[in-house]
């Protein structure tokens, strides 16, 4: 700790006013023009305030916590808060709004949060939160300091993330563009020799033995498997499923079920393993390009129609009636292999240039956190 530095709990430092807050349903709830806010910022506008003036909420549950969550926030005028955020007020005289909101967003305070069904951190907890105070001139100076390069960053920050998606939409206009419907269409199942999912019986698991594939080990963005964490079936189970149950090269995987449903995902080397019934398999026939048949399951027209046919409340499923049946455009098997070719080395100039985003992302986030601990260690 730099000398002239102190160390103090957030409930010496200051008010907090929680007792004030006031909770109103949806239902009860009337339209107006003051900020209700919630755990992690403005969730409505109502007809009245309960606060007017300068404080500082950090959530109480339905928030996170981690380091660089931002679950601590300012407010200003006229307001109202609901039960899920703590209401402060910084003592003005020891410690700056700003230098209070940055340190808590800066620190990691899950090891204050408590409850496993409904994580929370109380108030209690809240006031042990140890808060280094320097004099109220560095905290000034300090602040300054990081409300500029803050603001860079996030300028910096956005615009890359603007770049990276404005990449992965081009390939999706593409993509749709492509699949466009072009004269006739057919049925899925008219595209493969088998249209299957996964094994409806609960799997044995063992130490050792064959990778077992569940819906979790899909990753969504780069449709790939990661066999990294998979439970593990026995030998003598794989043994015993049908050859339509073990993936072979050439066949796309397709998810079924929940919120990643639509995913295709194309079997590029012969490995042994066996999947869910959360995951539907697609065999193409002879006739049908695999590469091809994947960009297809991944277009919107393709998507929309899973979608839209989906059945379920909590959790949304296509049928293997509805996957067999679904429509794509008819094409031979030339143009199918050139399309997938074309598709692929611009998918993966896609990736490319995610990769490059995404790296830049990550060196900006890194030079954030580093400023931030720079600033509270007193180094900068």
């Amino acid at each position: 700790m730099k000398k002239g530095w102190e160390v103090k709990k957030l409930g010496d430092v200051c008010d907090i006013l929680d007792s004030q807050r006031k909770p109103i349903t949806k239902r009860d709830r009337t339209s107006g023009k003051y900020p209700y806010y919630g755990a992690t910022g403005i969730v409505d506008y109502v007809d009245g305030f309960i606060f007017d003036e300068p404080l500082v909420l950090v959530g109480e549950d339905g928030a996170k916590w981690a380091a660089g969550e931002n679950t601590a926030f300012h407010v200003e005028g006229k307001c109202w808060v609901n039960n899920h955020a703590h209401v402060l007020r910084p003592h003005r005289k020891a410690v700056f709004d700003s230098w209070l909101v940055n340190y808590l967003n800066y620190s990691d305070l899950t090891e204050f949060v408590s409850g496993l069904t409904v994580p929370k951190l109380n108030q209690g907890s809240l006031r042990e939160i140890l808060i280094p105070i320097p004099p109220l001139p560095e905290q000034q100076r300090i602040v300054g300091v990081l409300d500029e390069a803050l603001a860079s960053l996030a300028i910096a920050q956005a615009n890359t993330e603007k770049n990276r998606q404005n990449a992965r939409a081009l390939f999706d206009s593409h993509l749709q563009s492509v699949f466009t419907q072009r004269g006739d269409e057919v049925a899925l199942s008219e595209l493969a020799t088998e249209v299957t999912d996964g094994d409806h019986s609960p799997p044995p698991k063992a130490m050792s033995g064959v990778p077992f594939i569940t819906i979790s080990d899909i990753v969504k963005r780069t449709r790939e498997i990661d066999f990294r964490n998979t439970f593990i079936v026995p030998d003598d189970y794989f043994r015993r499923l049908k050859p339509s149950k073990k993936p072979q090269i050439g066949d796309v995987l397709y998810t079924v079920t929940g919120a990643t449903l639509g995913i295709p995902v194309l079997v590029k080397e012969q490995r042994d393993f066996c999947f869910q019934r959360h995951i539907g398999l697609i065999r193409p026939n002879p006739e049908t390009d695999s590469a091809w048949l994947t960009y297809a399951l991944l277009s919107p027209q393709v998507f929309r129609q899973a979608t839209l046919r989906s059945t379920g409340t909590a959790q949304k499923t296509v049928s293997l009636s509805v996957l067999r049946s679904l429509k794509i455009s008819k094409m031979g098997l030339e143009q199918q292999r050139r399309i997938g070719r074309e598709l692929g080395e611009v998918e993966a100039e896609t990736q490319r240039l995610e990769g490059i985003y995404q790296r830049k992302l990550d060196a900006l986030a890194a030079l954030k956190k580093s400023l931030l601990q720079q600033a509270f260690s007193g180094q900068l």
